[in-house]
C-alpha cells in the first residue's frame, strides 16, 4: 500500500525535497513507526531514479544535480536522523516493545538509505557499527554516538544484503563478529551469531557459500583447542548450532569437504564436551549436532574413516555398508542421552539396557576397527555421575562396575583416564555405599563388593605396560582431595584385593604416604584404622621390591599408627614380617657415605647400619638445641622390631641373641648417659627417644604387654640400665633445663620415666621401684622452684624451670597413683608439703585471685640475651600459650591426685575442710574458663571427687560447677577428638551416686539442674550417636554394679533410681531416627566390627560403642538383673511399666495417625517389648491392675508388630493367672461400633487358647464362652473379623472335640460350628478370599509361634521385629546382649530360643486391615460441557462464515491481541486441536501450523470444536521456521519460548510485550537447538512436583492465558497500561 501511494505522490508532485522534509521527524523526537515506514517506502521508490534503473516503477528522470541533491538529503537522513536515533535508543532504553518496533523500522530505513548513497557511505556506516561489537560488556558506559551491541547487530542485519558484493567488507564483518563472540557476555553472543553471522551466510553468493562456513568452523575449532573450558564449549556449540543448516546441508548436492565438520576431530571433542556440560541447553545443542551428523551421513551414504585425532584415534565413523547398524546405534545413543535429562531413576533405568547394546557395537566388526569410539560411552557415564539425583548417580556407578566390556584390553585402556579421574571423583560420594534393599546391617555394601570385582577386572585387562602408571594415578587421586571415611575405606579394601603384581615404585609409596598423612587425618578412628590395614595389605602385594629401597619401605611403614593398624602381636604385623622375609634380598641397593649396600644382603646389616647412623651426631656446639625429630626414632624402632620378629620366624633363634648385636650401640650410649658429662645432648636425646619407642612398640594391642621372648629380651636389656637412665633424667630435671627448647625435652624425659616405672612395676623388680626413689626427690626440688619469688621481669630460665617443675609434679602424681598404697613416709611428707603449697597463700600481702597457689599462671618471659636466636624467639611466640596452659593443667593433675591421697588441709585461715574444698571447687570453675578444651579432664576429675563432699552444704556452687562443665562439653560436640573423653568425664562427675541420691525436696536446685542436663543430653543424642549410651552404661553400673556391696549400701545406691526414673523409661524406648549419612557410617562401623581379627583395627583400636541401640540394650540388661523378691526392684519394675503404658496411651490418643516404621510406631513397639521382658517378674496383684490397661491397648489402632506383642502379653497373663478369663470375655460385650475390627486382637488370643486351657479348672465352661463369642464374630459384616473368627473357631472347636469325656456339652453347637467351618472351606473357590484364608493360617503368629516355648530375648527383640516387617535397625540381635558383662539370663528369661524354627521363617504377607465399613468412597467427576457453535446455528451464521476469521471476530465484538502462536514443531493432531481451541478462546492473532491438512483430521476436529473457523491459521514448514522467525524479528516481534535454561525467567515475573511470538517445541524433543538461540526470552513455568515437564498444550495454555490477562482482560493493570 505504501509503494502505490508513494508512486502516486511522486507522479503528481515531483518536489522530492518537500516530500523528504514532510516525512522526516524532528531530531529530538521519537518518530512514529508509520512515518518511518513511509519514509523508507519513499527512499525505495526513489532508488530507480537515483541509480539509472529502467524499472517501470521509476519516477520521472532526474538531472545529475537533482540526483546529487537528493542523495545528499538521503545521506543526511542517515547521519542526522537514523544513527542519532539508534544511539539514543542504545543509551536511553525505554519501553522494550516500543524500542524494538522503532529500532526495526529505523534499521529498515537505514538499509534503504545506504543502498542509495553508494559504497563510500556504506563502508563508513559499517565501520562505525563494527566498532560497537568490540565492547567487553553491555553494562559498560556507552560513549556518545555509540550503538549498543543489540542495536548494532540489527543495523548489520539490515545492511547485510548490501555487503556481500564487497568481499573485503564482508570478511571484516565476519572477523569482527567472530572476535566479538569471545569477549561479549553470554546473552549477547547469540544475538551476534544469529543476526550477523547467520544473516551473512544467508546473503552470501555462490562464491562465498563455502568460504564463510569454513572460516567460522576453523575459528571455533581453533578456539576450542586452545581453551577447552565449559564457557568456550558453550559458545562454540552455539555458533555451530546456528550454522548447522549451512555446515550440514542435506540439500546440497556435494558439500565441500573443507567445511564438513564431520571430518574435524576438534568438532567431535566439542560435541562430547557439550554432551557432558553442566548447562542443559549446551547439552541439547551438542545432541542436536550429533543427530544432524548421523542423519546426514545416512542420507548421503557418507564414508567417514578419516576423522582422526592427533592421538591417532577415530572419534566418528560411518560406513555405507554399516549404515543400518550405525543408524540404530546412534538412535539408541541419543535415546539414552535424552532420557538422562529426566534425572529420575525410574525413567532412566529401563533404557540402561540400551547401553549394553551400545557396548556390543564396540566389538570388532571383523575388519580391524570398532564401529564407534569408547569415549562416546564415557559421555553417558559422565552425565550420570554429574546428576543432581544421587540415586541416578548410584545407578550409573553400579552399571559401570558391571561393565563386562572392560575385560577387553583396548576398552580398558580407553577407560583408564576416566576411571582415575571422573570415576574416582564420583566414588568419593559417601551415599553411594548405603545398604541395598534386602541387605542386613553388618553386610558389606553391594557397591563395595562390585568395586572389588571391578578393580580386579580392570587392572587385569589393562595392558601390562599401563598398569603401574594407572595405579599410581589412582592413588594420587586419593591423596589429591579430601575423602570421607566410608568411600576411602572401601576403595582401600578394593585395592587390597588386587592380584599381587609389581606395580608400585618409590613414587607409589610416596603417594600412599600422602594418603595416610593428609586424607585420613580426620576420619573416625575405627574406619581410619581399617583403611590403613587395607592400604598396607594392598601396598605389600603391589610394591615392586626391586625398585624400592629398605629405607623407602620403613619410611612408608612409619605412617601406620601402632594404636590403629601396624601393632606387634597382630595378624597384620605378622604378614609384614613374612613379606619382609620373602623379599629381604630383593630390595634396591642403597648408597650411603659412598658405600653401597648389596641388595642380596639380609635385613640385619641394614638395621645395624641404621642404628649406627642414627646415633652418629656432630659434636655439641654449646648452643641450645631443639629436640630431634621423633619420627626418626619411630622409624628405626619399627625396623628393629620387624627385623627381630622376622628372623625369629625364620630361624627360631633366641631373641636375646638376635637383639644384642642390634641394640648394643644404643645400650652402650645409655650406660654412659649419666657418667659421661661430655656426651652430646643430641645423642642422649636420640637414645632416649629410641628407647621410649622400643618400649612402647614392643607391647601388644591397646598397650597390653606382649608375652613373648622379644618383649622379655628388650625389657631385660633396658632394666639393667634403669639406674643410669633414671639418674640422668633426675639430674636434668633438677636444674639443668632452663631454655625454651627444654620444655619439650622435659616431656620426653618424663615419658621415659613413666615407661621405666612400668618396666619396674613387676614384683621381681621392686628393688628398683622408681616411685620410692625418684618421686620424693622430684617433689622436693620442684616445690622449691615453685616457691621461689617471681622476678619483676621474669626470665626464660625461671619460667621454664617452673613449667618443668610443675610437669614433673604431675608426672609424679601419675606414678604414685599407679604404684597404689604403701608410699614411704618421705613421699607422704613431701606430698603434704605440696598440698600445703596449693591450698595456702604465699607470704605476699597482696590479695590472691585464687585459693593459695591454685590456678597460678606463668608469666611470658623476655629473651634478654637471645634476641639474635630467631628460632628460640619464634618458638616463644608460637608455643608459650600451650606451655602456660599445660602448666595450669598440670596443677589440676596434682590436685586431682592429692584430694584422694592426702585430702584438703585444715588451716587457721580456713578452719573447715569443707570451706577449703569449696574454694578449690570455685577455682576449678575458673579453670574451666581458662583451659583449652583438650586439657580440662583433670579439672573434671577433681570436681568428681569434690562434689559429693559439698552437695549438702554448697548446693548452688555444685550446680554452678555442673552447669559450666556441661556447657563446656556441649561446645565440644563438633570436636570428636575432645568430645568423647570430656563427655565420659562429665557423666561420671554429674551422675554419680551422691548427686543422684538427693530427692527434689532435699536438693531442688540440683535436681532441676540434672533434669535439664538430661533433657539436653537426650536432645544431643538425637543428632550424635553414642551420647545416650555413655550415660546409660554409667547409670546402670552405678545403680546395679556387677559386684554387689553390702546390703544397706547397695539399697542406698539403688534407691537413687527412683529420683531419675525418666532416664530408665527414655532408655527403654530410645532409638533416634538418624540422618541417612549418620546411619550409613554406623552400618559401615558394624561391618568393620564383624570382620573380627581379619581386620587388625578391631584388635588395636579401643573403639567406643556408639551404636544407637546400646542404651536400650544396657537398660534391658539392667532390668534383666532385677530381683522380683527385692522390694525396691519390684517397685521400680511397676513404676516403669506404668510409665511405659502412659507413653503408649499418649500415642494412641494422639490425633496424628502413625504409620509403619514411624517414630511413634517404634516407640510403642519398644514399650511393649520392655513390658513383655518384665512381665514374668511382676506381682500378681500388680498384674491384676495392669490387665485393664492391656485390654485398653488392645482396642487401640495398632501396627501389626505392636498388635502381636499386646496379644502375646494377654496370652502370658492368662496362662499364669487364668482366673482373669472372665474379665477377658467382657471385652467382647463392648459396643461393636466402638471396637470395629480391633476385636481381631482378642480373637487372635483365642487362636492360642490351647495354651491357656490346660491351666483352667472349668475347661468346658470357658470353651463354651469362647465358642459363643467366636460365633458372634463369624457373622460380622467386616471380612477381616470373619476371617479371624473362623480361624479361632477352627482351633477352639478342635480343642473342644479333643475333650471326649465332655462331648455332650458341645453337641448343641455342632451344627452351627459345622456350618461356619463349611463356609471357610467354601472359600477355596472364592478367589482372593481363599488366598487370605490360606495366608492367615500360615502366618507365623498362628502357625510356628508358641507363646510359652518361644518366650526369649531373641524372639522379643529380634525375631518378632523381623517377622513383623519392622525396619532392620529395630532388630536387636542376641550377640549385643552377650557383649554386655552385666546381662543376666535365667530359665524364666532365656537369651536365645531353644529351637531355630521361628527365626528361619520369612515375614508374613497377612496384615490385619483395621478399616471401617465405609471404605468405598463416592467419586464425583466434573465434566466440562463442550459447546460447538457451528452445530447450534449453522444457517444463521453462514454470512459470517464467508468472512475471514479476524472480520468474523470483529463482527462479534471480540478483541484480538498481537500474540502469534507458532506450533509448526508439534505433530500430534490432538495437541494441535486443543491448542487451536485455546488460541481462539483467548484471542490470539493467529496460529502457525506445519501443514493445514491437520484441519481435516478427525482427532484435531474433536478437540478444536470449530475454533479453526474463527482463528487465522498460517502454514510454515519446520525447515522454513528459521527464516520465518528472522522475518518476524525484523518486524519487531519478541520471540518467546518455553524452555528451562540458565537465564530463564519465571512466568509469574515475565511481562509480555504486545507483539509477542510464542514458539512451542516438539512433544518429545522440545525446541530444536538451532532455534533456541533465536529466542529473545526463555520463560519457564514454576513447578513444585517431581515430574519435570507438562504437556505442550497445557504449557502453551498457561502462557497464552498470562498474555491475555496482561493485555486483553479489562481491569488488568498491564492491559490498562498497554491500551493507555
Amino acid at each position: 500500500m505504501h509503494s502505490a501511494l508513494i508512486h502516486a505522490v511522486l507522479s503528481s508532485s515531483p518536489d522530492y525535497d518537500l516530500l523528504l522534509d514532510s516525512l522526516c521527524w524532528p531530531a529530538e523526537s521519537w518518530p512514529q513507526t508509520e512515518r518511518v515506514e513511509a519514509l523508507t517506502a519513499l527512499v525505495q521508490a526513489l532508488r530507480p531514479a537515483l541509480t539509472d534503473s529502467d524499472s517501470d516503477a521509476a519516477p520521472a528522470p532526474l538531472t545529475a544535480a537533482s540526483r546529487s541533491s537528493i542523495r545528499d538529503r538521503i545521506e543526511s537522513v542517515i547521519w542526522a536522523r537514523c544513527l542519532p536515533f539508534l544511539c539514543r535508543i542504545s543509551a536511553e532504553p525505554g519501553d522494550e516493545a516500543r524500542c524494538r518496533e522503532s529500532a526495526a523500522a529505523v534499521c529498515g530505513l537505514l538499509g534503504a538509505c545506504v543502498g542509495v548513497c553508494g559504497e563510500g557511505v556504506r563502508a563508513k556506516v559499517v565501520s562505525s557499527t563494527l566498532q560497537s561489537l568490540q565492547r567487553v560488556s553491555e553494562e559498560e558506559m556507552l560513549a556518545p554516538g555509540t550503538l549498543s551491541v543489540q542495536v548494532a547487530t540489527e543495523v548489520l542485519a539490515a545492511l547485510m544484503p548490501l555487503l556481500t558484493a564487497d568481499e573485503k567488507l564482508t570478511l571484516d564483518t565476519l572477523n569482527c563478529a567472530l572476535s566479538s563472540i569471545r569477549s561479549l557476555p553470554d546473552d549477547l553472543v547469540s544475538k551476534v551469531v544469529l543476526r550477523v553471522i547467520l544473516t551473512l551466510l544467508s546473503c552470501c553468493g555462490e562464491a562465498s557459500s563455502d568460504r564463510v562456513p569454513k572460516r567460522v568452523l576453523e575459528h571455533v575449532c581453533s578456539w576450542h583447542s586452545t581453551e577447552r573450558t565449559p564457557g568456550v564449549t558453550r559458545r562454540t556449540l552455539l555458533c555451530l548450532t546456528v550454522l548447522s543448516d549451512h555446515l550440514l546441508d542435506s540439500h546440497s548436492p556435494a558439500p565441500s569437504r573443507s567445511r564438513d565438520p564431520r571430518l574435524c576431530p576438534q568438532f567431535w571433542r566439542m560435541v562430547q564436551d557439550g554432551l557432558t556440560h553442566g548447562d542443559s541447553l549446551t547439552r541439547k545443542r551438542a545432541l542436536y549436532l550429533l543427530k544432524r551428523c548421523a542423519a546426514l551421513s545416512e542420507v548421503e551414504g557418507f564414508d567417514c574413516q578419516s576423522s582422526t585425532s592427533e592421538e591417532g584415534e577415530t572419534l566418528f565413523k560411518w560406513a555405507p555398508d554399516k549404515s543400518r547398524l550405525l543408524r540404530e546405534f546412534w538412535e539408541d545413543y541419543t535415546l539414552v542421552m535424552e532420557t538422562l535429562e529426566e534425572n529420575q531413576v525410574h525413567v532412566v533405568r529401563p533404557v540402561l539396557n540400551r547401553i549394553d547394546a551400545l557396548i556390543q557395537a564396540t566389538v570388532d566388526d571383523g575388519q580391524g576397527s570398532g564401529l564407534f569410539h569408547p569415549c562416546w560411552l564415557l559421555c553417558v557415564y559422565q552425565r550420570m555421575f554429574h546428576s543432581e539425583n544421587k540415586s541416578l548417580m548410584r545407578e550409573g556407578v553400579c552399571h559401570l562396575l558391571e561393565l563386562r566390556a572392560l575385560q577387553q584390553p583396548a576398552f580398558a585402556a580407553a577407560f583408564s583416564q576416566f576411571v582415575v579421574g571422573s570415576f574416582m571423583n564420583v566414588l568419593s560420594e559417601t551415599s553411594l555405599f548405603c545398604r541395598s534393599p534386602g541387605q542386613s546391617v553388618g553386610e558389606c555394601p553391594e557397591l563395595a563388593v562390585k568395586l572389588q570385582d571391578f578393580l580386579v577386572t580392570f587392572f587385569t585387562s589393562l595392558p601390562p605396560e599401563d598398569r603401574g602408571r594407572v595405579l599410581l594415578q589412582l592413588i594420587q587421586q586419593l591423596g589429591s582431595k579430601h575423602w570421607c571415611a566410608v568411600p576411602l575405606l572401601f576403595v582401600c579394601q578394593a585395592l587390597s584385593r588386587l592380584p599381587p603384581s609389581p606395580l608400585l615404585r618409590n613414587s607409589g609409596l610416596a603417594a600412599l604416604r600422602e594418603v595416610l598423612r593428609c586424607t585420613m587425618i580426620t576420619h573416625q578412628v575405627l574406619l581410619r584404622g581399617a583403611a590403613q590395614c587395607f592400604l598396607l595389605n594392598g601396598a605389600l602385594s603391589l610394591t615392586d621390591v626391586s625398585e624400592v629401597t629398605r629405607d623407602d619401605l620403613f619410611s612408608f611403614l612409619m605412617h601406620f599408627r601402632a594404636d590403629e593398624s601396624l601393632c606387634r602381636g597382630t595378624e597384620l604385623w605378622n604378614e609384614v614380617c613374612s613379606w619382609l622375609l620373602e623379599h629381604e634380598c630383593s630390595f634396591k641397593s642403597e648408597i650411603r657415605d659412598g658405600d653401597g649396600l648389596d641388595q642380596k644382603e639380609t635385613m640385619r646389616p641394614y638395621v645395624q647400619q641404621e642404628v649406627l647412623a642414627y646415633l652418629r651426631v656432630p659434636a655439641s656446639t654449646g648452643q641450645p638445641e631443639r629436640l630431634p625429630d621423633a619420627r626418626e626414632a619411630d622409624k628405626l624402632a619399627r625396623a628393629i622390631l620387624l627385623c627381630v620378629d622376622a628372623e625369629r620366624r625364620r630361624l627360631g633363634a633366641e631373641s636375646s641373641d638376635a637383639l644384642e648385636p642390634l641394640l648394643s650401640p644404643l645400650l652402650d650410649t645409655l650406660s654412659r648417659v649419666y657418667t659421661n658429662i661430655y656426651l652430646p645432648v643430641r645423642k642422649s636425646d636420640k637414645s632416649l627417644q629410641l628407647t621410649l619407642r622400643l618400649l612402647q612398640l614392643c607391647s601388644g594391642p591397646r598397650g597390653h604387654r606382649q608375652e613373648d621372648d622379644v618383649t622379655s629380651a628388650i625389657e631385660r636389656a633396658f632394666f639393667k640400665l634403669v639406674e643410669p637412665i633414671q639418674n640422668f633424667i633426675l639430674r636434668r630435671l633438677c636444674g639443668e633445663l632452663q631454655e625454651i627448647f627444654d620444655v619439650e625435652r622435659a616431656d620426653l624425659y618424663l615419658c621415659v620415666l613413666r615407661q621405666l616405672a612400668v618396666l619396674c612395676s613387676s614384683p621381681s623388680r621392686c628393688s628398683r621401684n622408681i616411685q620410692h626413689y625418684a618421686c620424693p626427690k622430684l617433689i622436693k626440688y620442684s616445690l622449691s622452684v615453685l616457691l621461689e619469688p617471681t622476678q619483676q621481669i621474669p626470665s626464660v630460665a625461671s619460667q621454664v624451670s617452673k613449667a618443668v617443675s610443675m610437669a614433673s609434679l604431675a608426672a609424679v602424681s601419675g606414678l604414685l597413683r599407679q604404684g597404689g598404697a604403701g608410699m614411704p613416709s618421705e613421699t607422704v611428707s613431701a606430698l603434704r608439703s605440696l598440698n600445703d603449697y596449693f591450698y595456702t597463700s604465699g607470704t605476699s600481702s597482696e590479695p590472691q585471685p585464687s585459693l593459695g597457689n591454685i590456678n597460678k599462671r606463668l608469666v611470658k618471659p623476655q629473651l634478654l640475651d637471645g634476641s639474635s636466636d630467631l628460632v628460640a624467639q619464634g618458638l616463644l611466640q608460637q608455643d608459650w600459650g600451650r606451655i602456660a596452659a599445660n602448666f595450669l593443667r598440670d596443677q589440676w593433675i596434682c590436685l586431682n591426685f592429692l584430694i584422694r591421697a592426702v585430702g584438703t588441709p585444715e588451716s587457721a585461715e580456713m578452719p573447715k575442710g569443707c570451706a577449703t574444698l569449696g574454694a578449690a571447687l570455685r577455682c576449678g570453675v575458673e579453670a574451666l574458663a581458662l583451659l583449652p578444651s583438650d586439657l580440662v579432664l583433670p579439672v573434671l576429675s577433681f570436681m568428681k571427687a569434690a562434689l559429693p563432699r559439698l552437695v549438702d552444704d554448697e548446693e548452688d556452687l555444685c550446680v554452678q560447677a555442673l552447669t559450666m562443665s556441661w556447657e563446656l562439653v556441649q561446645g565440644l560436640s563438633t570436636n570428636a577428638h575432645d568430645f568423647w573423653p570430656a563427655l565420659k568425664a562429665f557423666v561420671s562427675l554429674a551422675f554419680q551416686h551422691k548427686l543422684l541420691s538427693p530427692t527434689p525436696h532435699q536438693a531442688p536446685t540440683l535436681a532441676n539442674a540434672l533434669k535439664k542436663v538430661f533433657a539436653e543430653l537426650l536432645e544431643l543424642s538425637q543428632s550424635k550417636g553414642g551420647v545416650f549410651g555413655v550415660l546409660l552404661q554409667h547409670c546402670c553400673q552405678t545403680w546395679l554394679p556387677s559386684e554387689q556391696g553390702s546390703g544397706e549400701q547397695a539399697d542406698a545406691v539403688f534407691s537413687s533410681v527412683f529420683n531419675h526414673l525418666d532416664i530408665v523409661s527414655e532408655a527403654c524406648v530410645y532409638g533416634p531416627v538418624f540422618r541417612r549419612d549418620q546411619r550409613l557410617v554406623q552400618d559401615v562401623q558394624t561391618y568393620v566390627e564383624q570382620l573380627g581379627e581379619k581386620c587388625t583395627a578391631n584388635v588395636t583400636v579401643a573403639s567406643d560403642n556408639r551404636d544407637d541401640q546400646l542404651p536400650r540394650v544396657c537398660v534391658l540388661a539392667f532390668l534383666s538383673r532385677l530381683d522380683p523378691y527385692v522390694q525396691q526392684h519390684q517397685r521400680l519394675m511397676e513404676e516403669l511399666v506404668m510409665e511405659l503404658l502412659r507413653k503408649d496411651r499418649l500415642i494412641s490418643r494422639s490425633k496424628v495417625r502413625y504409620y509403619s516404621n514411624s517414630l511413634q510406631h517404634r516407640v510403642k513397639n519398644r514399650a511393649w517389648q520392655t513390658l513383655l521382658l518384665l512381665l514374668p517378674k511382676l506381682r500378681e496383684e500388680f498384674v491384676a491392675t495392669l490387665l485393664d490397661h492391656v485390654f485398653e491397648a488392645g482396642f487401640s489402632s495398632n501396627q501389626p508388630s505392636v498388635k502381636y506383642l499386646i496379644e502375646w502379653a494377654m496370652i502370658l497373663i492368662l496362662v499364669k493367672y487364668p482366673h482373669h478369663l472372665d474379665r477377658f470375655w467382657t471385652c467382647f460385650s463392648l459396643d461393636q461400633e466402638k471396637t470395629k475390627t480391633s476385636v481381631c486382637t482378642f480373637l487372635s488370643v483365642l487362636v492360642h487358647l490351647s495354651v491357656i486351657v490346660p491351666h483352667v479348672e472349668e475347661k468346658v465352661v470357658q470353651l463354651r464362652k469362647a465358642l459363643d463369642v467366636i460365633l458372634q464374630s463369624c457373622f460380622n459384616h467386616n471380612f477381616s473379623v470373619r476371617l479371624y473368627a473362623l480361624l479361632a473357631l477352627k482351633r477352639v472347636w478342635s480343642l473342644a472335640e479333643s475333650l471326649t469325656e465332655e462331648a455332650d456339652a458341645f453337641r448343641g453347637l455342632s451344627s452351627v460350628v459345622t456350618a461356619c467351618l463349611s463356609q471357610a472351606e467354601a472359600m477355596q473357590s472364592s478367589g482372593n478370599a481363599n488366598k487370605n484364608w490360606v495366608r492367615i493360617q500360615r502366618h507365623f503368629f498362628f502357625s510356628a509361634f508358641h507363646p510359652i516355648s518361644d518366650y526369649s530375648v531373641e524372639t522379643i527383640f529380634h525375631t518378632f521385629p523381623s517377622l513383623s516387617e519392622l525396619a532392620d535397625d529395630e532388630w536387636v540381635p542376641p550377640w549385643k546382649f552377650e557383649k554386655l558383662s552385666f546381662f543376666s539370663q535365667s530359665p524364666s528369661l532365656p537369651l536365645r530360643n531353644a529351637t531355630p524354627d521361628l527365626g528361619q521363617l520369612q515375614p508374613g504377607d497377612w496384615v490385619q486391615q483395621d478399616q471401617s465399613e465405609q471404605d468405598k468412597e463416592e467419586r464425583w467427576a466434573e465434566v466440562q460441557k463442550k459447546i460447538t457453535p457451528w452445530r447450534l446455528g449453522v444457517h444463521e451464521q453462514e454470512p459470517e462464515l464467508k468472512l475471514v476469521p479476524a472480520q468474523r471476530a470483529a463482527r462479534l465484538g471480540k478483541q484480538h491481541g498481537a500474540l502469534l502462536v507458532v506450533a509448526s514443531l508439534i505433530d500430534k493432531p490432538t495437541n494441535l486441536g486443543g491448542l487451536c481451541r485455546t488460541c481462539e478462546i483467548f484471542g490470539a492473532s493467529g496460529l502457525v501450523l506445519d501443514t493445514l491438512h491437520h484441519l481435516n483430521d478427525k482427532h484435531f476436529q474433536s478437540l478444536s470444536v470449530s475454533s479453526e473457523l474463527w482463528l487465522p491459521l498460517l502454514e510454515v514448514k519446520p525447515v522454513e521456521l528459521s527464516g520465518f522467525l528472522q522475518v518476524k524479528k525484523s518486524e519487531g516481534y519478541c520471540i518467546v519460548g518455553v524452555e528451562q535454561t540458565a537465564n530463564s525467567q519465571s512466568l509469574q515475573d515475565f511481562k509480555f510485550p504486545e507483539k509477542t511470538l510464542l514458539l512451542l517445541g516438539n512433544e518429545r524433543e522440545g525446541i530444536p537447538a538451532n532455534l533456541l538461540q533465536m529466542l529473545d526470552v526463555c520463560v519457564e513455568i514454576p513447578q513444585q512436583g517431581i515430574i519435570r515437564s507438562l504437556n505442550v498444550h497445557v504449557s502453551a495454555a498457561l502462557l497464552i492465558w498470562e498474555y491475555t490477562r496482561q493485555h486483553l482482560i479489562p481491569g488488568s493493570n498491564e492491559g490498562d497500561q498497554q491500551r493507555g
